[in-house]
């Protein structure tokens, strides 16, 4: 991770104290990215927005169980978002590519504000049950769309290319404590002021990220070049640009099929409850155990990231959560399951940190919008389906036989991937990976 990487036109402008844009990509050291206000910002308005989709997201299913008393009705909680978000996720990808990502996010948290004042209407006016619920989930699933690719897309605009691994590894680790400690909150609120304090919390939460996204400064962004075609031809080109990149198609279908067949988490409540006999308690434990271990494998790499052998030891990580999650699938004894969930969670940090910087590195900044819905759209399939395999797999094979299934096809797809993605394995730097073909 060295200067050159970085754009030159930039530092040369420090020579004039006078002019405020240029001090601000220039007075950071090159060796420490938290040192950067706008990367700051930027991850303060993000925590603050993660915390607010959490928080909901507790809230909204408490609220649509207790009008149904209905399992399937949490189900399209889910499908509610999920289905604008599939059909939406390309085209947002487009015109993240053709306009300001900072203001498209801000708009699109923006958006996420008023689902939360609508939700907290419906709150103190409940007489629209599940169905006015159901609306306003569209609508936010409909913001998710645009937010999440132009999260992805925005950050190498904000800190030099040197220091973009580094403010990957922070960012992901920050994102999993916003989603460990945003359930938690959502639920502290819910008890203490019911919906109409939650929403009201989330809604100040989405425009707090909003007007903090007005004090990042994009250092870093390529000038934005004249639409060619049409969004189909564009989103064509988007398509055609990834099958031509083996290291962004190996690293973003290894995170599909490894975590859509060999998850374990949707496995958690019947293994507290029939193979560990930990009830509730060990239950809570259990599912804290792969966030201890992100987190902890984050913060690591965030304060000593790496950049040597970096597609081999991505391989090796999606490895390590196979076979851990093999010794939890035949494990019998809570501390050894509660060990292998923590392996398997610092062993997805891993390949989480070094995928998102594949994929930045590989892609150049025109075309960042249209591969980041893709890569969220893979994300977003592999952990909405790969619950649901887990399920029917349970229900088909048993339990335990479909936990160790999971895990040696993981095995199999890190075997596979190896054969059939060799620049991938073969990629030593993240620099490197810019111009492998």
């Amino acid at each position: 991770m060295t200067g050159p990487a970085t754009p030159s036109p930039s530092p040369p402008s420090s020579s004039t104290p006078s002019s405020p844009p240029s001090a601000a990509p220039s007075s950071p050291p090159p060796d420490s990215v938290y040192r950067h206000s706008g990367f700051l910002a930027f991850l303060v308005a993000r925590v603050v927005a993660v915390v607010a989709t959490q928080v909901q997201a507790v809230v909204v299913a408490w609220q649509v169980y207790d009008l149904t008393r209905e399992p399937l009705a949490l189900a399209y909680v889910g499908l509610a978002q999920f289905l604008p978000m599939l059909c939406l996720l390309l085209p947002a990808g487009d015109l993240i590519d053709r306009f300001d990502r900072r203001r498209i996010l801000a708009l699109a948290w923006s958006v996420g504000a008023v689902c939360s004042a609508l939700l907290w209407w419906l709150a103190g006016h409940g007489a629209s049950g599940v169905a006015g619920i159901y609306a306003v989930l569209v609508l936010y699933g409909c913001a998710r769309a645009f937010s999440g690719p132009a999260m992805q897309s925005l950050l190498p605009q904000i800190v030099p290319r040197g220091q973009l691994a580094q403010a990957i590894a922070a960012n992901s680790m920050l994102m999993r404590v916003a989603s460990i400690g945003g359930p938690v909150l959502g639920g502290l609120l819910y008890a203490l002021g019911g919906g109409e304090l939650t929403y009201t919390v989330c809604c100040s939460c989405f425009v707090l990220g909003a007007l903090l996204l007005m004090r990042v400064v994009v250092a870093h962004a390529a000038p934005l070049a004249p639409a060619q075609g049409t969004m189909w031809q564009r989103f064509g080109a988007g398509i055609a640009f990834i099958r031509s990149r083996p290291i962004i198609l190996g690293t973003i279908s290894l995170d599909l099929f490894a975590v859509l067949l060999g998850g374990v988490v949707a496995l958690l409540p019947i293994y507290a409850q029939e193979v560990l006999h930990v009830g509730p308690a060990g239950l809570g434990a259990l599912r804290s155990a792969m966030a201890v271990g992100e987190v902890g494998a984050g913060l690591y790499l965030s304060l000593r990231p790496f950049n040597r052998h970096v597609g081999r030891t991505m391989f090796i990580a999606v490895a390590v959560f196979g076979v851990a999650n093999l010794v939890f699938a035949l494990s019998t004894l809570f501390w050894l399951s509660f060990v292998a969930l923590l392996v398997a969670g610092a062993a997805d940090m891993v390949s989480v940190y070094i995928r998102g910087a594949l994929v930045q590195f590989s892609t150049p900044d025109a075309m960042r919008g249209r591969v980041n819905a893709v890569n969220m759209l893979f994300i977003g399939s592999s952990n909405e389906l790969g619950e649901f395999r887990a399920g029917t797999s349970a229900a088909w094979l048993g339990v335990v036989p479909a936990a160790v299934v999971g895990g040696l096809c993981t095995l199999g797809v890190v075997g596979g991937w190896m054969l059939a993605f060799r620049p991938l394995r073969k990629v030593d730097r993240f620099e490197e990976a810019a111009n492998a073909h």
